[in-house]
């Protein structure tokens, strides 16, 4: 496995690397869902690239930038673990050389929904790094988890749209055994936190197990479970289409949420078939 840091380094780099091509950009502090990631690309792909870049444009002035976990040690041994050919941990300066970009990508109308409506200037920075890592690596494929679903509906269109040239491929959110979403930012759970969270998880199963009483049924039942857990503060709680429309009939749909416990804010999805 080669590791570069610099754009330089990393522009030599991938002209040694053969297609078919799997990107996975992370933001460092891997854990068993990014796992699951680069796994799903080995599988698919001749080479893996994997980058570690903490975005500075996807966090808004109050959010948790200058906190985010930077296990970068840790990050490589499990890439090299996976089985990735080349791992690249840029600087900013490296990303983004002109400085802030003065031209970024809009989510559009999907952008300004559940996450987007609270936190506004989030999916902009997203895309806006998804793009510059797909032009960079020109990857037949990337790879994103279904946890972040609005996220990979967002890139998915992006990359319709704009047509760049990947398949973008979502891989199944990686779940603790009691049912947690893993996620970077459970390492900022206190231990009585942990336990109210396991409530998102639980709402969620409780909400697709409702489904055959339809739309109404999946959110009151959800709605329940949560209003039972003082410690969990919920941002949103929404059914919607698989394409973040408007939820069917009946027929595959998704459910949504974000919530605060404690200090953490967390997110969580399932599908549900109505």
């Amino acid at each position: 496995m080669k590791v570069v840091r610099s754009r330089a380094e990393f522009a030599a780099a991938r002209l040694t690397v053969v297609g078919p091509v799997g990107l996975v950009p992370t933001m460092g502090a891997l854990h068993a869902g990014h796992e699951a990631l680069l796994a799903a690309a080995r599988a698919d792909c001749t080479s893996v690239v994997a980058t570690v870049f903490v975005n500075p444009l996807q966090f808004g002035p109050s959010e948790d930038l200058a906190r985010y976990p930077r296990t970068l040690d840790a990050d490589l041994a499990m890439c090299e673990r996976a089985g990735v050919d080349l791992v690249w941990a840029p600087g900013v300066e490296d990303v983004y050389p002109l400085g802030d970009p003065l031209v970024t990508i809009s989510p559009g109308s999907l952008g300004s929904v559940l996450e987007g409506a609270v936190r506004p200037t989030h999916f902009a920075g997203v895309l806006t790094v998804v793009a510059k890592l797909i032009g960079l690596v020109r990857p037949d494929r990337a790879y994103f988890g279904q946890k972040d679903y609005q996220q990979l509906a967002l890139i998915r269109r992006m990359a319709q749209d704009l047509e760049l040239g990947a398949g973008i491929v979502g891989v199944p959110t990686v779940r603790e055994p009691d049912g947690l979403a893993l996620s970077s930012r459970n390492v900022y759970l206190s231990p009585d936190d942990r336990r109210e969270a396991l409530a998102i998880s639980s709402a969620l199963s409780a909400g697709r197990d409702a489904a055959r009483g339809g739309a109404s049924a999946v959110l009151a039942v959800a709605s329940a479970v949560l209003a039972d857990a003082p410690g969990v503060k919920v941002d949103y709680l929404e059914l919607r289409g698989p394409d973040l429309g408007p939820p069917p009939g009946h027929g595959p749909a998704r459910l949504l949420v974000a919530a605060r416990v404690g200090t953490t804010r967390l997110i969580d999805n399932v599908e549900v078939s109505l």
